[in-house]
């Protein structure tokens, strides 16, 4: 049975931190880097760059074209060693794939796979075949602790996220302007998914949701919350943020709305606090993963001069 992958129009997406570590020598008075390899930036860097290539090493692609993983071949690569402790993980996975309303037939398949042991034997092993998805979702419930557990992360929201707006040949067809006004109704329905999951989480009133949805513009926009985006735009009172942004700031900003959503479930999120914590790490994951794409910030892209607002109001003048 070949996995089918399916396209569906409010797909979930879902980064990675990284921090350098710096003590201060009193007697000498100066800063330098700790002296663990580890805590270096630039080996941090290097690290994120060989797992992501890892992960498309061992990726495959049946006779349809669509990409798979096998468990085994993951599994050693997010470094489990037991593939017993690989199987609870994957049953987390199934889980959350069920609870996203996705079918688990369409993202995992039974199968055996052929693993070279140490002696160079190959042995046949039941075994998965993984959707790009499902990996997702599977690293999403590995260890955080392994640094390629937390740099899988990244790769397969992304990864995921591309694939989506690859797949979606409507999407593909329409000009920026088109774009925006599609990406900018699809962030206004997530973001009602966003309310309703941020309030069970704690944030009940509109300053709640406020200062809560602040701290997601903060972590993505460097600091910057909406009101400093506002003039950083240079835009008028009566004009929203979200009406002026180009479809790259949109989908980023959706990016950041879906994965809120979903971690806050995931984490069963309870406290304001807490909630408004999630919010900001995820803005600054999606910020470091651009960065690391070498996009450009989304405080710097260019805010276009027609609003989301007009360009609607000229498409239903031509529709009439």
């Amino acid at each position: 049975m070949d996995i089918k992958v399916k396209n569906k129009k409010h797909s979930t997406m879902k980064g990675k931190i990284a921090y350098c570590h710096i003590f201060n020598l009193q007697s000498k008075k100066m800063v330098r880097y700790k002296n663990k390899s580890e805590d270096n930036p630039m080996n941090q860097l290097n690290a994120k760059q060989s797992h992501h290539k890892t992960f498309e090493e061992i990726k495959q692609t049946d006779e349809n074209g669509n990409e798979f993983w096998y468990a085994r071949a993951f599994a050693k690569t997010l470094e489990y060693s037991d593939f017993r402790n690989f199987l609870k993980v994957i049953e987390k996975a199934k889980k959350a794939c069920t609870n996203s309303n996705k079918e688990v037939s369409d993202h995992l398949v039974e199968v055996t796979e052929v693993v070279k042991g140490g002696s160079g034997v190959s042995n046949p092993y039941p075994s998965f075949k993984l959707s790009r998805y499902m990996c997702y979702l599977i690293v999403q419930n590995a260890d955080p602790s392994k640094p390629i557990v937390a740099n899988g992360q990244t790769y397969f929201a992304i990864q995921t996220r591309r694939q989506e707006l690859k797949d979606d040949n409507n999407f593909k067809k329409l000009k920026e302007d088109e774009k925006r006004v599609y990406l900018r109704n699809e962030l206004k329905e997530h973001n009602k998914l966003l309310v309703d999951t941020a309030y069970n989480a704690g944030v009940e009133t509109n300053l709640d949701f406020a200062i809560f949805q602040n701290h997601g513009y903060s972590g993505l926009y460097g600091g910057l919350d909406a009101k400093a985006i506002h003039r950083k735009k240079e835009l008028k009172k009566s004009q929203k943020i979200l009406d002026h942004m180009g479809s790259t700031e949109l989908a980023a900003n959706l990016f950041r709305a879906t994965q809120t959503e979903e971690k806050l479930k995931r984490d069963n999120i309870q406290t304001k606090s807490k909630a408004n914590e999630t919010h900001y790490e995820v803005g600054q994951k999606v910020r470091d993963t651009i960065k690391e794409l070498g996009g450009t910030m989304p405080e710097d892209l260019e805010t276009p001069q027609k609003s989301i607002k007009n360009i609607e109001k000229e498409i239903k003048k031509l529709e009439k």
